[in-house]
């Protein structure tokens, strides 16, 4: 609003005289705080509607990639969890005590984009109603990220506990610690782009989340979103090592797509012995054959983890003078292989071909340069705004301005012309007045 204040040009643009009241800058922070972050959603998707209106939407292939930014808060700000979460509750009981007490006073309502209870859509089908309803627990258990707003799962597995479990900022309590490199932790998030192969590179979904998300989490469910509300068939889709997962893979080959996705490499998975890719599968006699080919008979099934354990026999495995360099166990050398393997060996098969080659040239100059846009140019090298869905409400301006730009470039210079045409007219109409005066002041003395 200081800038509109100040700059002529940017009141032209906007619309605005000389004369005219400008708002006041509190409606924008009033308006994101009572609209929330479906509104801006709206936005950007109005925006991405009139770019494929334009036809600047490829939609052949799909580039997903994250970038961390920092959050407006310091690591002095950390507390315990359990601290804060009792303050709340108590703040909380209070207030609705308080409220019980005067019933005139009004409660601001919750921006929070997220529905608590959220409930996946019946679709008619002609499934038995048994595997109806196992679909709908599996959905129903599925954490969605996009609908969520970004937002972690709390849920604690096992003995694994994160460290924002234990202790969360009171400043921004959704922003967790990070690390940039080998440099120190900061408070921050990531923010999560998918990227239309095309020439105009436009964003085709754009979402945040905690810092301590991992990049592969959010990728299907945005996949998805951007498939099914653009009406997209891509034909790949191309991340870095960090989305090599086998959900992710599995998911992707069964949509029709290739996952021109790195995998992570292995060799070095058992530290300084033997990683798995030393071993050769059989796939006639189903067993591996180890380095010093001796064979390795499946032993287990594991259902629950998807996988199957072959394992050499103990006799010959302490008899083999590479022991030393494959395993330590005297029971002898274990290799697991996962019941959706085929995935895997057909992503790998990929690695050979010019497209697979294209496609991770091509990531690095379609994604990575929007962030350093976006960073550069457009504020996002730091977040200003506070709590998950505020800075999502913020990613989604900066996404959307991105988007504007290019279709401006398409599109011209809007409703307020450049005064070309006029500027041209006013100078050839200027310079016939003078033209016709010299002419006829060189035939009066020609004459």
């Amino acid at each position: 609003m200081r800038l509109v204040a100040d700059r002529l040009s940017v009141r032209w643009y906007l619309g605005y005289d000389l004369d005219d009241p400008l708002p006041d800058h509190s409606s924008l922070s009033r308006i994101r705080t009572r609209y929330g972050l479906a509104i801006f959603r709206r936005f950007f998707d109005a925006i991405l509607e009139q770019c494929q209106q334009e036809h600047l939407i490829w939609g052949r292939e799909l580039y997903i990639d994250a970038t961390r930014v920092d959050a407006n808060a310091s690591l002095d700000s950390l507390a315990t969890r359990f601290a804060v979460e009792a303050r709340e509750a108590f703040q909380k009981h209070l207030r609705e005590l308080f409220q019980e007490g005067n019933e005139q006073q009004t409660t601001e309502p919750d921006p929070s984009p997220t529905e608590t209870n959220y409930q996946p859509l019946v679709f008619p089908t002609s499934l038995a109603k048994e595997e109806q309803e196992r679909r709908l627990a599996q959905q129903a258990s599925h954490h969605d990220w996009y609908a969520k707003g970004g937002e972690q799962q709390r849920e604690v597995r096992g003995l694994y506990q994160r460290r924002s479990d234990q202790r969360i900022s009171t400043t921004d309590p959704d922003a967790t610690p990070m690390r940039h490199g080998g440099g120190p932790l900061h408070l921050g998030y990531q923010t999560h782009y998918v990227v239309d192969g095309g020439k105009q590179r436009m964003i085709l979904a754009a979402l945040v989340t905690p810092a301590e998300v991992m990049e592969n989490q959010p990728m299907l469910d945005l996949l998805w979103h951007v498939r099914f509300r653009w009406r997209l068939r891509p034909r790949q889709v191309t991340g870095d090592t960090k989305y090599g997962t086998l959900e992710n893979i599995k998911a992707i080959e069964d949509a029709g797509m290739r996952a021109y996705i790195p995998l992570f490499n292995r060799e070095n998975e058992h530290g300084a012995y033997y990683g798995s890719s030393r071993f050769t599968y059989d796939a006639i006699h189903d067993l591996y054959l180890c380095p010093a080919g001796q064979p390795l008979h499946l032993s287990r099934m594991e259902y629950k983890a998807e996988k199957a354990e072959y394992q050499a026999d103990a006799a010959i495995c302490n008899a083999c003078p590479l022991k030393a360099e494959c395993t330590p166990s005297p029971s002898g050398r274990q290799v697991h292989r996962s019941f959706h393997a085929d995935y895997l060996e057909r992503v790998k098969g990929y690695y050979q071909t010019e497209a697979y080659q294209k496609a991770l040239r091509k990531r690095k100059a379609w994604v990575e340069p929007l962030f350093g846009e976006a960073k550069e140019w457009h504020g996002m090298r730091r977040f200003r705004l506070r709590r998950l869905w505020k800075v999502n409400c913020e990613a989604l301006v900066v996404a959307t301005g991105q988007n504007l730009k290019r279709l401006l470039k398409k599109r011209g210079w809007g409703r307020h012309p450049f005064p070309s045409e006029d500027m041209c007219a006013s100078f050839w109409l200027l310079f016939g007045q003078e033209f016709l005066h010299l002419y006829k002041s060189i035939f009066s003395f020609a004459k």
